[in-house]
């Protein structure tokens, strides 16, 4: 069972549609007792990762969360904020996230006014695999999918890095840990590349 996290700050129909559109049924729920049942589990978001983090407090959903996903060992994708909120720590209300990769959520900083490179980083980017792994398969470098952040993820461990994106300054769109994965894209908004992404999840 695919369980989508609803803690209040994800595109949720977008990413209920693309499993859809690849024959597979998720639950989205912020209930506990469906996110326990979960054998994988789908962490989504846009928005504040201040805001984030006491959604998922109040919603009591941060234990339940770090028994499946450090305990259990269930695989785990996050997506855009998802993504960020799995980091230790962000600039964006410089407040300590679920800290279950070692990386920094920072913000996007460009000195010069008139700068080609707007924030947020909104539209179609590359990515450059910097690792092997299943959730790449039939992926290659310079795929392109859909970006929209204003703060990107920096990991303390090259070892985690699964991919990499240039906007003016290089910053890590995609990691992997164990069982624990995020891309700072929207896989769900990808078309094919980022359906192909989705499936592999499913297929872990």
């Amino acid at each position: 069972m695919i369980v989508v996290v609803d803690y209040g700050m994800g595109n949720l129909r977008s990413v209920g549609k693309a499993f859809e559109r690849l024959g597979v049924k998720v639950i989205i729920s912020s209930l506990v007792d469906d996110i326990r049942k979960a054998d994988k589990i789908i962490l989504p978001g846009v928005g504040h990762f201040k805001y984030g983090m006491e959604k998922l407090i109040s919603l009591k959903l941060i234990n339940i969360l770090n028994i499946k996903v450090l305990e259990e060992n269930v695989p785990v994708l996050g997506i855009c904020l998802g993504m960020q909120l799995m980091t230790s720590h962000s600039e964006e209300g410089d407040v300590a996230g679920l800290n279950w990769v070692s990386a920094r959520t920072k913000k996007f900083q460009f000195e010069e006014k008139n700068s080609i490179f707007k924030v947020p980083h909104m539209g179609w980017n590359s990515v450059t695999i910097m690792k092997d792994s299943a959730l790449l398969k039939d992926l290659v470098s310079e795929d392109l999918f859909y970006f929209v952040h204003s703060y990107y993820v920096a990991c303390n461990d090259p070892a985690d890095v699964l991919l990499r994106t240039d906007y003016n300054i290089g910053f890590d769109s995609g990691f992997v840990h164990d069982n624990i994965s995020g891309f700072q894209f929207h896989p769900e908004k990808s078309h094919k590349k980022g359906l192909c992404l989705l499936k592999n999840f499913i297929d872990l």
